[in-house]
């Protein structure tokens, strides 16, 4: 029996969680002349999250992570820190469950990649992670968790620019991918966004960046409300494709737009990648990077309150993340309740 026809499929992020894994910033990484400043970050973050699950961390130095944030650490050699994109991506069958290494090849070759695309390998010799009967090798597929968003009912939201990438799959086009994204995560259908970029991203237009899926059939997206701002055009296109998806019932999805901040920029005069859609959902509570950005961070506070009644909006500062070209999502990987031990 595959993994499809015994129905695992990948979870929604408001579904119960476990843990989250980070990966703590060191001197070998590209933080290494801010360490300082991201560490503080990392700490805020930590701290937010180990109030709603467990929280782990793979760094090559664990005597770096301050003791007092009370996290475990993991001895693990990392070329860098976001874990959404090499972490294990787990699927559920009831209360079976299946983590999956995909291959991560530095988002389309642009990067370092081979110390991170073993961390679960690593993981799962050092401190059993899951058994090896859990284990899935998809290494002969290139799949980042940033590029792909579940509703948990069978529905894969992602971006023709990030998947469709001839430095990932090759010239896969998207009727195979679509058959991967079946075979291996149990999608039943894929919706594709054609549009939508943010200046500054390394990512190929990875769709944490631009579009999230919400509880209750809501989308939130990455919008732009300055029309001489030169993401305008495409967010809006975005926009105009998004209002097009109909859910499994065929009804129209509820839109949430959350308008980027003023533009922030680097020393160097490159423009930094702030996305409000970068969020983590963790057991109850939404963890919301903010940018210092008076009026557009009070939006995405709002909005995302109106649209998740219940939830706790849980704010992080994230102007030093993306620095890197990352932000809070990008930075974490949740790990479903009751799939391991640490």
């Amino acid at each position: 029996m595959t993994m499809n026809e015994a129905k695992y499929r990948l979870p929604a992020e408001w579904e119960p969680q476990q843990a989250v894994m980070i990966a703590w910033p060191h001197e070998a990484t590209d933080w290494a002349p801010r360490l300082p400043q991201v560490h503080a970050t990392y700490a805020a973050m930590a701290r937010a999250i180990a109030e709603r699950a467990a929280v782990f961390a793979v760094t090559p130095c664990p005597t770096d992570v301050p003791a007092a944030l009370g996290i475990k650490t993991v001895m693990c050699p990392t070329n860098d820190t976001w874990t959404r994109d090499y972490g294990f991506i787990t699927t559920l069958c009831g209360k079976e469950f299946r983590c999956h290494d995909f291959k991560f090849d530095g988002w389309g070759l642009k990067f370092a990649s081979n110390l991170d695309n073993m961390a679960n390998r690593h993981l799962l010799l050092s401190i059993g992670m899951c058994h090896p009967s859990q284990y899935v090798s998809d290494l002969d597929f290139v799949l980042e968790g940033g590029s792909i968003e579940s509703d948990g009912k069978g529905t894969i939201m992602t971006t023709t620019e990030c998947l469709c990438s001839l430095n990932r799959n090759g010239t896969a086009d998207k009727t195979v991918l679509e058959d991967e994204l079946r075979r291996r995560l149990g999608a039943e259908r894929v919706l594709w966004i054609d549009h939508g970029f943010l200046r500054g991203d390394d990512t190929d237009s990875h769709v944490d960046t631009l579009a999230r899926f919400l509880p209750g059939d809501v989308i939130a997206i990455t919008s732009c409300d300055r029309p001489e701002d030169e993401h305008f055009s495409e967010l809006a296109k975005m926009r105009d494709r998004i209002r097009t998806f109909r859910t499994a019932e065929g009804e129209p999805y509820r839109i949430v737009e959350l308008p980027i901040p003023e533009p922030i920029y680097d020393e160097e005069g490159e423009r930094l990648p702030a996305t409000y859609a970068n969020f983590l959902i963790i057991n109850g509570a939404i963890l919301l990077p903010v940018y210092g950005s008076e009026k557009y961070d009070a939006i995405a506070v709002n909005r995302l309150a109106e649209a998740c009644p219940g939830y706790d909006i849980v704010t992080v500062d994230c102007r030093e993340l993306i620095r890197q070209h990352g932000s809070l999502h990008c930075a974490t990987m949740q790990i479903p309740k009751g799939t391991i031990k640490l």
